[in-house]
């Protein structure tokens, strides 16, 4: 309906000129209000007092302000436990060194980050299978977690020599990694090996056998001399 009469009007303040001449409908509604509007209608789009733009903040009811730096007016649940504050590295209480901490296995014999060439050069053959078959459960720890500690103490100095653009020991290092890296593999497999006997075993018992049966049934058949 409000688009009728925008449309009628038109016309009447065109002087009755044809509707080809007239704006497209679409556009009717925004010719239903006048285009001038009095001062009294106009209003800014803040409504906040162009007073507090002054610098103070005039809202009593703001907890923290991040622009004027000020702080809740009530005290949180937290502001009762004080807050730790840093200590100067001069202030600090001097530490004992401990000559004999775990944490030396990771770094060479003469407690440098990184190591020389000569000191990893100097290393033997890897374990073989064969060597590895008569360990037990507890050597074959322990075994592997050295090999764990050497080559997070080749990383160490990888790491380091990276660092200082060293330019030297590369080949040396990761020759080294090589060999470890061949005895890990041995221990897998043997470890591997002893898993699937305990699961060959475990369905022959399971099935009935019984070692000390089959014993006793071999010296019955077996006829003396």
């Amino acid at each position: 309906m409000m688009h009728r009469q925008s449309v009628a009007r038109l016309v009447r303040q065109c002087g009755g000129s044809p509707l080809v001449e007239l704006p497209p409908p679409y556009l009717a509604p925004s010719l239903h209000f006048p285009q001038i509007r009095s001062p009294t209608q106009c209003s800014s789009f803040s409504t906040t007092s162009a007073v507090a733009g002054s610098g103070r903040d005039l809202s009593k009811s703001r907890g923290v302000s991040a622009i004027h730096r000020t702080g809740p007016k009530h005290k949180l649940g937290v502001s009762k436990y004080p807050l730790p504050k840093p200590v100067h590295p001069a202030a600090r209480e001097p530490r004992n060194p401990t000559p004999d901490h775990g944490l030396w296995q990771f770094f060479p014999k003469d407690r440098q980050a990184l190591s020389t060439p000569e000191y990893d050069v100097a290393h033997g053959r890897p374990w073989s299978v064969q060597e590895l078959r008569e360990k037990s459960w507890e050597d074959l720890h322990c075994l592997w977690w050295v090999c764990v500690k050497e080559r997070n103490r080749i990383a160490t100095s990888n790491l380091e020599r990276k660092r200082l653009k060293a330019g030297f020991g590369d080949w040396e290092a990761n020759e080294r990694d090589r060999v470890i890296r061949v005895t890990q593999k041995g221990i897998k497999h043997v470890l591997r090996e002893r898993w699937y006997a305990w699961e060959d075993a475990k369905r022959l018992y399971d099935s009935g056998y019984r070692p000390e049966t089959e014993d006793s049934y071999e010296e019955e058949t077996v006829p003396k001399a």
